[in-house]
């Protein structure tokens, strides 16, 4: 008998994308191949290999790490883990599965009244973006640094998930000059420019914390800076 079907985080809420509820989620986008299916017995062990191979591929890599180091350092059995996958690259598969599903379901809906300001639309998506990935924050330095080891199929899916997160950007940038809130000689390059200076965030923090800037502060000075390059005076 297996559970009832595990409910979605609020897709306006990026705080909510904790290691628990990705792992939940994984749990059910995956029901038909993972074998174990009470979340109560496979959640907890599921954390632990999510959790153990995010941190073994930021010391050592993820192509360097085996599966017996994934379970010595997870301690689930070899065989506890193949109840969840079948190898390395579907485990991967499942890790970025998860990344690319959280970014789509926060920055594809952002609250209703933002439709009709592209500005605010603008600021909301650099927050939301920014709080998603302090949140998911080891999820998305393995994706960003593990990339150009990844298997063909899987460097492809990492690679349409930045695009898809460029035209989000793209998009009401877009809707902002055809309503004037932005100013015509905005660059066409602004949306690529943007994801830089949101990576920076997630790939070197650790320089930013021992600065003393907050995510509040870095949020604040990218969008000052993305305003600057796009917004009307006044």
């Amino acid at each position: 008998m297996t559970d009832q079907p595990i409910a979605t985080p609020p897709p306006n809420d990026p705080r909510a994308y904790t290691t628990d509820a990705l792992c939940r989620l994984m749990l059910e986008r995956n029901r038909a191949t993972i074998r174990v299916q009470k979340t109560a017995f496979a959640l907890p062990k599921l954390e632990r290999i999510v959790t153990a191979a995010l941190e073994l591929s930021n010391s050592q890599g993820f192509q360097a790490m085996s599966l017996r180091d994934l379970s010595a350092a997870s301690g689930v059995s070899m065989g506890g883990m193949y109840a969840y996958f079948d190898g390395k690259t579907t485990l991967l598969r499942m890790i970025l599965s998860e990344v690319t599903a959280a970014v789509t379901a926060v920055l594809a809906s952002p609250p209703d009244h933002l439709a009709q300001d592209p500005r605010e639309h603008l600021m909301w998506l650099i927050d939301s973006h920014l709080h998603l990935t302090e949140t998911m924050l080891p999820w998305f330095v393995f994706a960003f640094m593990e990339a150009k080891s990844f298997p063909p199929s899987e460097r492809r899916q990492a690679v349409d998930s930045e695009i898809q997160t460029e035209r989000y950007f793209a998009e009401v940038i877009a809707r902002g000059l055809h309503t004037g809130c932005f100013r015509p000689e905005t660059s066409p390059l602004l949306p690529a420019l943007i994801k830089p200076l949101l990576q920076e965030w997630y790939v070197k923090r650790a320089k930013y914390h021992r600065r003393g800037v907050c995510i509040e502060t870095y949020i604040a000075t990218v969008q000052d800076i993305v305003l600057s390059a796009c917004a009307t005076k006044g």
